[in-house]
């Protein structure tokens, strides 16, 4: 054994691959890179937390999207510079005299860029989830959407660094991050299946999971795709390129043929939770996931049910808005209407209330109410609007000619209040305006 071979070294004096890459990892703008992956996934997040921190789906979905879209677009980019480096610094022709083959040097090159933009993910996942786990209920991440974001990392890397080491001009890096994020993004507005083939498709994690194949498929297609971009420059035989770009386009394929049934409907996501029976005090039944919100749910609707306690015909029971009612049951009001969920804290307690308040009290009737006289049907219109007023404890009505009615359902003693509203919830499933007691 000669002295050169005994100290690790080979015989040009050049240091082993794996003793390269650990000095690339720890050199140059691959550290840097890492950092602002992490830093660039989380700001965007950050300032949307109050959209996704309490629900594991929509933690995943955020993440996805800033991965795919601006990550993916940023590391690209990073590489490209990397690979660009022997040319900015005219030792290219330097390089074929190493007894190293190209593609081990390009790939001791361009891993340090992808493994540090995978811990970059990484930091930004661990501080999402941390934040995110505090608030949420039944469920959990998915780890095939993890494994495919990380896959898209990497392979884009390669990508990048290919594209750097072919194109000599300055601003290749630059340019590639802006065609990168309109390619990334551009499928996302598309109707047809192919736009899954995009890895920046936005994923609706809040009630779907991906279907146990999801991960497998989705890293043959972007790391297919890798490789045979790798494998067309650096290999030596350059038709070993084929296998994975027929490895990709099959996987292309199956991700086309399949569309949106990669995603599978999530079973804890319509499972039911309802709160803790209490005397006098209807239950709210709602999704597994928003089950933490119950408490906040309750309070806000802590009013309404107090004063419909005693009402003859007044729900027992109050199920999402997904959900079909069953006898006894009616809908909770719907967060499309000026409310929403916060870290399982209603952003507007008062339009929580005033939402389901309008779903008890709305009528069924898509040709309007059956008379022709409009006078009769703007009185079952502003009964109505001044039973839901009152209900919820509005301030005010919608419609102004309601707010006497107000007054009125105000005024009455308790037993001829309750009588009332008895006989007006009757009449809820009628859409005959005589048959609705006047105020």
């Amino acid at each position: 054994m000669t002295a050169s071979a005994a100290s690790g070294k080979t015989t040009a004096g050049k240091p082993p691959a794996h003793t390269a890459l650990r000095i690339e990892l720890r050199r140059g703008i691959a550290p840097w890179t890492g950092l602002a992956v992490a830093v660039t996934l989380l700001v965007p997040l950050w300032s949307k937390a109050a959209q996704w921190q309490g629900s594991w789906g929509e933690t995943q979905s955020q993440l996805h999207s800033a991965a795919a879209l601006l990550g993916g677009p940023l590391v690209a980019a990073a590489a490209c510079w990397q690979g660009g480096r022997e040319h900015r610094r005219r030792t290219a022709e330097l390089l074929l005299s190493v007894p190293r083959s190209r593609l081990a040097q390009v790939t001791t090159a361009a891993t340090p860029i992808a493994l540090w933009a995978a811990a970059g993910y990484l930091l930004a996942l661990a501080v999402v989830f941390a934040a995110t786990a505090p608030y949420t209920g039944a469920g959990r991440p998915s780890l095939s959407v993890v494994v495919t974001d990380l896959g898209l990392l990497l392979s884009i890397g390669f990508v990048g660094f290919v594209a750097g080491r072919l194109l000599r001009w300055r601003l290749t890096a630059p340019v590639l991050a802006v065609v990168l994020y309109v390619l990334l993004g551009a499928p996302g507005y598309m109707e047809a299946k192919a736009r899954f083939l995009s890895p920046g498709e936005q994923y609706t994690l809040s009630w779907s999971v991906p279907v146990w194949w999801f991960a497998p498929v989705l890293l043959a297609w972007t790391g297919g795709i890798a490789a045979t971009v790798l494998l067309a420059y650096a290999a030596r035989r350059r038709l070993s390129a084929v296998v994975p770009l027929a490895l990709a386009v099959a996987a292309g394929a199956v991700i086309v043929h399949t569309g949106a049934d990669l995603f599978r409907d999530d079973p804890t996501a319509t499972r039911k939770v309802c709160s803790v029976p209490e005397p006098g005090v209807p239950q709210l039944c709602v999704k597994a996931p928003d089950a933490p919100a119950l408490p906040s749910l309750s309070a806000a609707l802590a009013g309404m049910f107090s004063r419909l306690e005693g009402v003859p015909g007044a729900p027992v029971r109050y199920v999402d808005s997904e959900s079909r009612p069953k006898d006894g049951e009616a809908v909770l009001g719907s967060a499309t209407r000026g409310w929403k969920l916060t870290r399982n804290k209603l952003t507007d307690p008062q339009a929580y209330a005033s939402n389901t308040a309008l779903t008890l009290v709305s009528r069924d009737c898509p040709d309007g109410m059956r008379t022709s006289d409009r006078k009769v049907a703007d009185r079952v219109e502003f009964t109505d609007d001044a039973v839901r007023t009152w209900l919820a404890g509005d301030d005010s009505t919608w419609d102004p000619e309601a707010r006497p009615l107000v007054a009125r359902l105000e005024a009455m003693p308790e037993a001829d209040r309750r009588a009332w509203l008895g006989r007006f919830l009757a009449t809820l499933e009628s859409c005959t305006p005589a048959e609705v007691p006047a105020l």
